[in-house]
Order: C-alpha cells, then sequence, then structure tokens
C-alpha cells in the first residue's frame, strides 16, 4: 500500500443528497456547481423532473456542501434535503448532468 496521499478514492466522504426546492429559474445549478468547485468536491447534479435536485457529492467538504444546500441561492425556498452514504465510484471534476 502506498503513501495515503495515493488513496484519496478510499479516503474521501461520498454522499447521493436529494434537495427539496424551489429550485426553477433561480440558478439553483448554477449556484451548486459553483460551491462544489469552490470547495474541490468531485461529483455531479441534476434535476429531476419530479422537481428535486440530486447531486452526488465526494470529497473532505461534502458535509460543508450539504450546508451550504440547506440554504440555496437568495431566493430558493429548500425545504429539506436528504442525504445518504453511497459506495458508488466518482470521477474526478464537477459537472451539471441532464434533467432525469
Amino acid at each position: 500500500v502506498g503513501p495515503l496521499a495515493d488513496r484519496r478514492d478510499i479516503l474521501m466522504r461520498t454522499v447521493r443528497v436529494l434537495v427539496h426546492a424551489r429550485v426553477q429559474g433561480l440558478s439553483f445549478r448554477a449556484f451548486v456547481e459553483a460551491n462544489a468547485i469552490a470547495r474541490e468536491l468531485d461529483g455531479a447534479l441534476r434535476n429531476r423532473r419530479e422537481g428535486t435536485v440530486e447531486a452526488v457529492l465526494s470529497g473532505d467538504t461534502a458535509d460543508d456542501m450539504i450546508d451550504a444546500l440547506r440554504q440555496g441561492p437568495p431566493a430558493a425556498m429548500v425545504s429539506g434535503v436528504d442525504s445518504e452514504e453511497t459506495s458508488d465510484p466518482v470521477p474526478k471534476g464537477f459537472s451539471v448532468l441532464p434533467t432525469f
């Protein structure tokens, strides 16, 4: 086994998050993307047809990002954030995916 720095993929916390909020027309995805990149998180997000936003976040600052999601951008009305640990592999970088 190499140094811990070489084991980043094993040490990083990865969570799947579902945000319940009014987000249409509020740049919520841009808010999430900018905050995830600023926190150096890997992962992705997408709107879901039923009106929620789903994100997968991987990195040391995932908990801070979940706190930011609870607030959202100024006009968003976040009513809840559900999160669960996941062991799904996450590619490097952060991306916005098409609505699912």
